[in-house]
């Protein structure tokens, strides 16, 4: 079986250097709020040309922490609204949500995905403080009409940057391109930890310094808390694997572009929709190859029966969850045909080119 994401053989890369940094935080005694995250956070702002980089337990606290900074700051209030994609995974609506502002979705352009920033202008009130643009599959959203409609309405653009490190919309990367930035470096993520942790990126310095404070109880000194803040706390072990796996990033993005260009040009099954590629290369690092097809569950024991394991990104949508039993009513056809249709093939950076050919020959098969 081909497996959808070959984490051991990933990690397996780099088992010396892994094993060496973790051999260190051992015996450094030392492990949270320490050098190694010191040190990765200077590297990844570095990467991402920003001014601050904090790391934080997870992508859904990176982005929960955004939004309550901003509260914090007097420039949101609880009950104001944050647009959002409808076509999105769970997590950044919970990121609004649990800061007790309203979510209000917004559809994706079928042919990216991502959120159609067309759509958004009639979804602004007097009421909206932010957009949540997330760069979903991989695949970075934006453009210069986006950043008008932030100065025109005074809106805060926050990106969830869980999926896209390392793409680029006109050379600056995503997780620099707005206010701030929410990175998760879940161990599936193209820049994966062995663990969850994740991490905020912007250039406002007060913004930083409130998030820093809030993820640490709420203080920026020792038993002194400045707000009521929570743990969440990237651990020095994982900031040096992080440490590590950054250093290769360009270029495990370039070997998942070239599978996936290598899907498009040789699926030719007619009831398969294969993705659009970008206009340029590096707008696109393929965390996620989604084709769309009619016959999802058809074409997903197709592949098993085919020795090719694959996923649903993602089963249902979030206004149909019952968790947002508020929102059960909403009816986006485009994000729900989206979900009804879509199937992840396995991308990796670890993808054999005989897999790839296997993959093809099954889908072409179907």
């Amino acid at each position: 079986m081909i497996k959808f994401l070959d984490l051991q053989k990933i990690n397996r890369q780099y088992k010396e250097e892994l094993k060496g940094v973790a051999s260190e935080v051992i015996d450094s005694g030392w492990y949270l709020l320490g050098d190694r995250v010191t040190q990765f956070e200077k590297q990844l702002a570095n990467y991402l040309d920003v001014a601050n980089c904090i790391g934080v337990g997870n992508g859904l606290d990176a982005l929960r922490l955004i939004l309550r900074a901003y509260i914090e700051m007097g420039i949101m209030q609880r009950g104001d609204e944050v647009i959002v994609p409808a076509n999105t995974y769970i997590a950044s609506v919970l990121a609004i949500s649990d800061n007790g502002l309203k979510p209000i979705f917004v559809e994706p352009n079928i042919d990216t995905n991502n959120i159609d920033i067309s759509k958004i202008e009639e979804s602004i009130t007097e009421n909206t403080k932010a957009i949540m643009i997330v760069h979903l599959y991989g695949r970075v959203c934006w453009s210069e009409k986006l950043v008008e409609l932030s100065k025109k309405y005074n809106l805060k653009l926050i990106e969830d940057n869980a999926q896209a490190i390392g793409a680029k919309w006109n050379g600056k990367k995503a997780g620099s391109l707005g206010d701030a930035a929410g990175f998760s470096f879940y161990p599936g993520k193209n820049l994966g930890a062995l663990g969850d942790s994740g991490a905020v990126s912007t250039n406002d310095n007060e913004l930083a310094s409130i998030i820093r404070a809030i993820a640490n109880y709420g203080s920026h000194k020792k038993y002194e808390n400045k707000y009521m803040g929570l743990n969440s706390r990237m651990d020095e072990i994982q900031a040096a694997f992080l440490s590590v796996k950054l250093k290769y990033i360009d270029a495990e993005n370039e070997q998942r572009r070239r599978v996936a260009e290598f899907y498009i040009s040789s699926v030719s099954n007619s009831s398969i929709e294969l993705p659009i590629l970008p206009i340029t290369r590096d707008e696109h690092v393929w965390h996620l190859f989604v084709v769309r097809t009619e016959n999802r569950d058809n074409l997903q024991q197709h592949l098993i029966v085919n020795k090719v394991q694959s996923l649903i990104h993602y089963p249902i949508p979030p206004h149909k969850q019952k968790c947002y039993e508020n929102c059960n009513n909403l009816v986006f056809p485009i994000t729900e045909k989206i979900h009804k249709d879509i199937l992840s093939l396995p991308i990796s950076s670890v993808l054999m080119e005989d897999e790839v050919k296997q993959i093809v020959d099954a889908l072409n098969q179907f």
